[in-house]
């Protein structure tokens, strides 16, 4: 009998299912809990009608996934303005004339690569992402694949005593850390300060109106009003629990493939386990709001 049967790891809500099926997009789940892959739309010239099931289909997924996308940058950027205003990040670099337009971009010379660890895209914003539209052309021949985790889905698995206490709690998250020297394989010059927030530790979607675990290892530094070891040891079980396989899919990227995330649900992780192949691509980012 496995752990699950024994009431011994964290019991999975699985949606009840979809009310309608979809009529312009077709749709092709990774798991039952996250991802899926959107097929029958190009992104360049997407119908209005394709665009509500786009809509639809990130609700209720947390990422989409598109193959053999062929976009030049300002389709790019015009997909990711039909979500909203386009964010530019506060350190990494972006393509000459596009702000918004971020490079992601590792090879054999790369110090590192975009996102190893579990992280929300800038959640040390005050008003972080809300989504963030990757398109990757370059791949390497083998790994680089991108993990993904339902963050409904860790907050939903926590026991009532552990939600009761993370009730109403707030955390720093920082962006010192992270950005600091961490471009200067591609000249960028550090700036005097990066972006510091508080935000709640559990936050409620503004669509889904689903609550959800909004702490993550790559920003989040202490929870506030409690003593620092309380902290150290809650981040660390709630670190370790988000990242449960269970939670989780994982997408293997082609070129040409695009990825399509929602920062306030989901989190994730890139590998950089394909060293020394190189792997390029651009993310456009949608402004988000306050969290609450």
């Amino acid at each position: 009998m496995n752990a699950l049967a024994n009431n011994q790891g964290p019991r999975i809500k699985h949606a009840a299912g979809d009310a309608a099926p979809y009529e312009t997009v077709t749709i092709d789940k990774l798991t039952p809990l996250i991802g899926a892959e959107v097929g029958g739309v190009d992104l360049a010239a997407p119908s209005n009608r394709q665009m509500d099931e786009i809509h639809r289909a990130l609700a209720e997924n947390l990422v989409i996934f598109f193959r053999d996308q062929e976009l030049t940058q300002q389709q790019h950027l015009d997909f990711g303005r039909k979500f909203g205003e386009l964010h530019v990040h506060p350190a990494a670099p972006s393509e000459p004339i596009h702000p918004a337009l971020m490079i992601i971009k590792a090879d054999k010379d790369s110090p590192r690569a975009n996102g190893e660890g579990w992280h929300s895209d800038v959640s040390c914003d005050e008003e972080p992402p809300m989504g963030s539209i990757l398109y990757i052309k370059e791949c390497p021949p083998a790994g680089g694949d991108t993990l993904f985790a339902n963050m409904y889905a860790a907050y939903d698995a926590l026991s009532d005593r552990m939600k009761a206490y993370l009730e109403g709690l707030t955390a720093v998250h920082d962006g010192e850390q992270n950005y600091r020297g961490t471009y200067a394989n591609f000249g960028i010059a550090d700036k005097p300060s990066y972006p510091r927030a508080e935000h709640p530790v559990v936050r409620t979607h503004p669509v889904t109106g689903k609550k959800a675990l909004y702490v993550n290892k790559g920003f989040t530094r202490r929870i506030l009003g409690v003593p620092r070891d309380e902290s150290d040891g809650i981040l660390a079980y709630l670190f370790e629990h988000m990242a449960n396989p269970l939670f989780q899919c994982r997408f293997r990227w082609r070129r040409n493939s695009v990825a399509f995330w929602d920062n306030r649900c989901a989190q994730h992780r890139a590998m950089w386990d394909y060293w020394p192949h190189s792997r390029y691509g651009n993310r456009v980012t949608i402004k988000g709001a306050r969290p609450v």
